[in-house]
């Protein structure tokens, strides 16, 4: 979600990102009022320092800065970056993981058909049970999201149904 959107159709993007900030916000409240960790896996920009400040100000601009203002790590979530598509590619999070005992990943983000899904497939394949809420990932093309979640949910086996709007309090009860 920390994305400079300087590419063909970033505008359009950073556009659906934004929309996208409510519902991961209310799942990042209750991953917090729930004492669950809260993992942040971004691009480096070629900077290849896990420094998440230098990241936004190489990522700010005047397309980006209205979702990086609504959705950049807080100092208790994590924060790794990735050399490519998947999470888990050239990355610590699998190690991370393993620490922390997960067996369940929520994925959310940008771009739904390649990164969010790229990343769900390296989860399935190390055996995490995925929830991938649909309102909570985008990509450029309404279309491949969808394939993207389609994928997901019959080959992946992920949970795909969305975060509502009823749950978006920290009380609510979110997909399992």
């Amino acid at each position: 979600m920390i994305n400079d959107f300087q590419f063909k159709e970033g505008a359009l993007l950073a556009e659906k990102a934004d929309h996208l900030t409510v519902p991961i916000n209310a799942l990042r409240a209750y991953f917090h009022h729930h004492q669950h960790p809260v993992i942040y896996v971004n691009d480096h920009y070629n900077l290849w320092q896990a420094n998440l400040y230098k990241i936004i100000d190489y990522c700010s601009n005047a397309i980006s800065d209205k979702v990086i203002q609504k959705i950049q790590p807080r100092d208790d979530e994590y924060f790794l970056i990735k050399p490519k598509h998947s999470g888990f590619f050239g990355t610590a999070l699998n190690t991370l993981l393993n620490q922390l005992n997960i067996d369940t990943l929520y994925l959310a983000g940008i771009a739904g058909n390649i990164c969010v899904l790229f990343t769900a497939n390296d989860a399935y394949m190390r055996e995490y049970q995925l929830v991938v809420p649909k309102n909570c990932i985008a990509s450029n093309c309404d279309e491949d999201n969808q394939y993207a979640l389609l994928m997901m949910n019959q080959v992946l086996k992920a949970n795909i149904d969305p975060i509502s709007e009823d749950n978006y309090n920290i009380t609510g009860k979110f997909p399992s």
